[in-house]
C-alpha cells in the first residue's frame, strides 16, 4: 500500500467507534466503522465488475460523505478517481467517457438510467454513506478480463484526476499521484495547524481540488472531523457551524461577499459562534471585504494561493502573521518570479510570472502541454511579486493583462481599488477593443442598488479612479450588468464576459 492509503486506513481504525463525517443533507454522522464497511463493500463490487489497478473511473456525484470511502476504495486497489460535476449533461458525460477511455463511471442510479446505454453492464451497491450507487463499466474494455487487475498502489501511481477550472478553452486534465496528494495534505495540516480537535465544514464542490485535498484529505490525515453540506447556503451557513462545532471552513471570496450582504445569514450569526479561521482562495478578496468579514464575524480570514496543478495550495498567510492583500508565504513549495527573458528571481518587488516546483507539483498534464513548463518549473500564467518579507502578491493572469497604449494594466489591481466604493457589489475589469489605444480599460460592475442613478454611479467611479489610480490604469468605460458568467468556484470568466459584452449579451441591467 502507499503512504496515502495506509494513513487513510489507520484514520478509520482510530475512529471506528467515533463519529468521523456528517452528511448535512441526511443529518447523519458516520463512524470510522461505517466507512470501513463501505470501503469493503465497494472493493467487493469493483472485483465483481473486474475494475482494478490502473483503471480510471469517472465519478459523477453531488457533495456527499460517500466520497471518502469511494476514493479510498479506488486508491487501495490502485485505481484512479476522476470526479466531475454532478450536473454534467449526459452528452458531455458520454463524450468524456469515450474520449479518454475510462473503464467505469460511478454515479446515481437515475443518471445511470438516463445514459440509456444498454450495452454497458452496471450494478447497484448500497452503502452507509449513500443509499444506492450505480457503477457502469465499459464492456469493450473489461469483457475480456478474467479477473480485476491486481497491484498494490505505489507512491508515483496516479490516484486522482481533476479538470482545471481554466477561464478559456477545454479544461486540461491534471493527474495527481499518491505521493503528491499525501505531501500536499501534510503541508495543509502544518500551515493550518490542524489537529484532531478540528471540525471542517465542506461547502465547496467536491470535484475540485479545494474540497478534495485542503478540506477532506488534510482533515482525515490530521484526525479531525468533517461536516459535508450538499452546497453553500447563506441562511444555513452559521447554524450548521454552530450545531456541529465547526472550527474552520474553506470558501471563495464570492461566499464571503454573500455572507456580508445576505440578511438571513446576518440574522443567523451571533457572538457565541467561534471559528478558528475562514480560508479564502481562488481569487483575491478585496481588502475592505476581508476587514469587514473579520470585524462582523469575529474570525480570522486566511488568504492563500494554489491550484489543481499543485494538489491544493502553494502559499498561505501564516496564522500568526497574516499580511492583508497578500496570498501569504510559500508552504512546501519553491516559488520564483520569472522575467520576460526567462530569468528567475526572488528579489522583492520585481514583477513577473509566478513559477512553482515541489513534491506536490505536477511535471506535465495528462495530455502534454510543454509550454506550461520550463526547466522543471511549472509556469502558472499568473503575474505577481514578492515583498521584502517573502509574501506573495498576485496581480492577475498574464493573458488577462490589458495593453493600454503600450502600458500594461493589471485588472486585479484596478478591481481592488474600485472595490473600496461601498455601492459596488462586484467588479471585473477587462480590456475591450479601442481603435486608438488598442484596449480600453473597462470596469464591469454589479451594483448593490440597481435602481440608483447609473450616470451618478459612473461619474463617482471615474472620479474615484482618477484620485486612486495612475492615469493609464483608470477605466475609460463603465458597464453596469446584472450578473457575471462564472465557473463552479465563482471565478469570473473574463473571456466569456468580454465576448458577451462585445456581442451585446443579455447581461446588462434592465
Amino acid at each position: 500500500m502507499s503512504k496515502l492509503t495506509d494513513q487513510l486506513s489507520q484514520n478509520l481504525i482510530n475512529h471506528r467507534d467515533y463519529p468521523l463525517v456528517k452528511s448535512v443533507a441526511a443529518n447523519t454522522w458516520y463512524t470510522g466503522r461505517d466507512l470501513e464497511e463501505d470501503v469493503a463493500a465497494l472493493r467487493e463490487q469493483f472485483a465483481e465488475q473486474k475494475i482494478g489497478a490502473g483503471d480510471q473511473v469517472l465519478i459523477v456525484l453531488p457533495n456527499s460523505p460517500v466520497f471518502l470511502p469511494l476514493n479510498q476504495a479506488l486508491w487501495e486497489i490502485g485505481a484512479v478517481a476522476h470526479p466531475i460535476a454532478a450536473k454534467t449533461p449526459v452528452p458531455e458525460l458520454l463524450d468524456e467517457w469515450t474520449t479518454y477511455h475510462y473503464q467505469a463511471v460511478i454515479t446515481l442510479p437515475a443518471l445511470g438510467e438516463a445514459m440509456e446505454a444498454p450495452l454497458i453492464p452496471w450494478a447497484r451497491v448500497r452503502l452507509h454513506t449513500m443509499p444506492e450507487l450505480a457503477i457502469l463499466t465499459d464492456a469493450g474494455q473489461l469483457a475480456y478480463r478474467i479477473n480485476a487487475p491486481q497491484m498494490a498502489p505505489r507512491e508515483d501511481d496516479l490516484a486522482l484526476i481533476l479538470n482545471t477550472s481554466g477561464t478559456t478553452g477545454k479544461p486540461k486534465r491534471v493527474g495527481l499521484t499518491h505521493r503528491m496528494l499525501v505531501n500536499a495534505a501534510h503541508y495543509d495540516i502544518m500551515s493550518h495547524a490542524l489537529t484532531p480537535d478540528d471540525t471542517a465544514m465542506v461547502v465547496m464542490p467536491m470535484f475540485h481540488i479545494n474540497a478534495q485535498v485542503i478540506s477532506v484529505l488534510a482533515t482525515r490525515l490530521s484526525g479531525g472531523k468533517l461536516v459535508i453540506a450538499p452546497k453553500f447556503s447563506a441562511s444555513a451557513f452559521w447554524p450548521t457551524i454552530e450545531d456541529n462545532h465547526v472550527t474552520w471552513v474553506s470558501v471563495v471570496p464570492t461566499i464571503i461577499s454573500i455572507l456580508l450582504m445576505n440578511q438571513n445569514a446576518l440574522k443567523a450569526y451571533h457572538d457565541n459562534i467561534h471559528l478558528r479561521f475562514v480560508r479564502s482562495s481562488s481569487f483575491a478578496l478585496p481588502e475592505d471585504k476581508l476587514v469587514s468579514f473579520q470585524s462582523r464575524f469575529h474570525t480570522q480570514v486566511l488568504e492563500g494561493y494554489g491550484m489543481t496543478e499543485t494538489a491544493s495550495q502553494s502559499t498561505l498567510n501564516p496564522i500568526q502573521a497574516p499580511k492583508i492583500g497578500s496570498a501569504g508565504k510559500p508552504v512546501g513549495t519553491d516559488l520564483r518570479i520569472r522575467l520576460a527573458d526567462g530569468t528567475l528571481t526572488k528579489k522583492p518587488f520585481v514583477e513577473g510570472e509566478i513559477v512553482l516546483r515541489g513534491d506536490h507539483v505536477i511535471h506535465d498534464y495528462l495530455e502534454p502541454h510543454p509550454d506550461s513548463f520550463a526547466d522543471g518549473w511549472f509556469l502558472t500564467g499568473d503575474i505577481g511579486y514578492l515583498d521584502q518579507d517573502g509574501y506573495l502578491f498576485v496581480k492577475g493572469r498574464r493573458k488577462e493583462m490589458i495593453n493600454r497604449g503600450g502600458e500594461k494594466v493589471a485588472p486585479a489591481k484596478v478591481e481592488n481599488v474600485l472595490n473600496e466604493l461601498d455601492w459596488i457589489a462586484q467588479v471585473a475589469v477587462i480590456g475591450l477593443p479601442d481603435n486608438l489605444y488598442g484596449e480600453a480599460v473597462t470596469a464591469v460592475v454589479i451594483r448593490q442598488d440597481p435602481t440608483a442613478d447609473p450616470q451618478n454611479a459612473k461619474a463617482d467611479l471615474l472620479d474615484f479612479a482618477r484620485h486612486h489610480l495612475a492615469a493609464y490604469e483608470c477605466p475609460t468605460e463603465v458597464v453596469f450588468v446584472k450578473a457575471f458568467p462564472v465557473n463552479t468556484t465563482g471565478k469570473v470568466l473574463r473571456p466569456k464576459l468580454r465576448d458577451q459584452l462585445m456581442r451585446g449579451g443579455k447581461l446588462y441591467e434592465a
